[in-house]
């Protein structure tokens, strides 16, 4: 066991701790009375840190042999989940299987750190409270009872961390003290720990800019670099694959494929590429993100993210030379996409392939034209229709604010040509996945990415 020093491990660079931090100091990781594996977020911005976790826990439930009855959990089984939810984003984050888990000394909390938040506007109203620079919180068994103040040098000099060199060991770590994670400061507490436990001079070196904090100051979002961090391991603030050339800088982005996916809204207005990594990832899991907020969108089909097929592959290649999402390319990068998917690339071919390809002498090649050239036999082998599911952990952003999964029925329409609509922020950030989807949400309301 070793004292944990606010001031020597975290120094502003990485968390800056002005009030909008409090949001992540008063929560805990809590699930829904409606829904008994779905976390609730009480306002404020621990989203980077919930919706990873959450996306995590539903992992587990869509893995599962028994997925039949994933709705019907019990409080023991919902909180088994969350450790292992926890145990998997530590493990991304370790480099050597060993982990730092920050904690709290709850003697000196007289009970604090039991205690839940409470649903209702004076709890919102203490979460985002800056007087006297304290965080304050009611017992969930007794909302009357008058709130107990912690200031912020007060629940730093409680810290202590513990090192465990295996994965099994946080497990009956967490097992033993499942308040860490779900009383007051648990949100707070496990992402010190991830940070802790990928260790601070990794996360310096992954960072783009050091000096960035990876929350706001101002309103307590976290950075893609942290959202980046809970997902993957990695601390990297892009979201392509690998590196990519910007105006003569290398710049770092996913490097493998992840277990659990990433979507956003800021793809559509070209504020940045997400890869395939993300996109495809092992488990048919996806956060996904707007400008201010991060909900999950989940499948039990597991089709969706099943290795892609060498056609599959040749689309997402065409598509790379195709930025703007015009489904055709111009004629002069037709070799460099042959010599990406190692298909015949020699001059004299490519100029014979050019011609036949754009027959009228445009200057562009169209993707269905190159795909009907060259992987006219192969089949998609995502299904037509599935079923997908929506979590959103803010009850005011849920139907009767009621924290529950939304339903609905997704089909792949056979045109080639995307629809676009501006009102409908889920199914613009859906179709940066599939182009061509179409929800039929069963509560017959959209659900809402805010």
């Amino acid at each position: 066991m070793q004292y944990f020093s606010e001031e020597h491990e975290f120094p502003g660079t990485i968390v800056r701790t002005e009030s909008p931090i409090y949001g992540f100091l008063m929560h805990g990781f809590n699930f829904s009375p409606d829904e008994p594996t779905a976390l609730i977020q009480w306002e404020g911005g621990p989203c980077a840190v919930l919706a990873p976790v959450q996306a995590f826990i539903l992992k587990s439930l869509v893995n599962s042999p028994s997925a039949s009855n994933w709705q019907q959990v019990d409080s023991d089984c919902a909180n088994k989940l969350l450790i292992k939810a926890a145990c998997d984003i530590l493990r991304q984050a370790s480099n050597n299987n060993k982990f730092t888990l920050v904690h709290i000394e709850a003697s000196s909390l007289s009970g604090l750190n039991a205690q839940i938040p409470v649903a209702d506007e004076a709890i919102c109203r203490l979460i985002h409270s800056e007087s006297e620079g304290c965080v304050k919180s009611n017992s969930i068994s007794n909302p009357e009872k008058p709130p107990n103040p912690l200031n912020y040098n007060q629940f730093h000099s409680q810290l202590r961390a513990v090192n465990i060199d295996t994965s099994e060991n946080v497990e009956a770590f967490y097992l033993d003290r499942i308040d860490l994670l779900r009383g007051t400061f648990g949100v707070l507490l496990f992402l010190y720990s991830v940070m802790s436990t990928k260790g601070l001079d990794n996360l310096r070196s992954e960072v783009s800019d050091p000096d960035e904090p990876l929350i706001d100051s101002e309103f307590g979002y976290g950075s893609q670099s942290l959202i980046n961090l809970m997902i993957t391991g990695q601390a990297v603030n892009y979201v392509w694959n690998n590196y990519q050339d910007i105006g003569g800088l290398k710049l770092r982005g996913i490097s493998k494929q992840s277990e659990v996916g990433f979507l956003t809204l800021l793809e559509h207005h070209r504020y940045c590429e997400v890869g395939s990594f993300l996109k495809n990832p092992i488990s048919p899991v996806w956060i996904l993100g707007n400008e201010t907020h991060l909900t999950v969108l989940f499948s039990f089909e597991k089709a969706l993210v099943c290795t892609e097929t060498p056609s599959e592959v040749a689309r997402r290649v065409f598509k790379s030379f195709d930025p703007d999402g015009n489904n055709f390319i111009q004629t002069d990068l037709l070799q460099d996409v042959l010599n990406i998917l190692d298909l015949v690339s020699e001059p004299e071919y490519v100029d014979i392939m050019r011609k036949k390809l754009d027959s009228e002498n445009l200057g562009i090649i169209l993707l269905s034209s190159f795909m009907d050239e060259f992987f006219s036999e192969e089949t998609n082998s995502t299904p037509d229709t599935f079923t997908l599911f929506h979590y959103n952990g803010l009850p005011r952003s849920c139907p009767n604010n009621k924290v529950v999964y939304q339903e609905g029925k997704a089909v792949l329409l056979e045109c080639s040509v995307r629809s676009v609509c501006e009102s409908n922020p889920m199914l613009t950030c859906l179709q940066t996945r599939w182009p061509n989807i179409e929800i039929l949400w069963v509560n017959g309301t959209t659900p809402s990415l805010n």
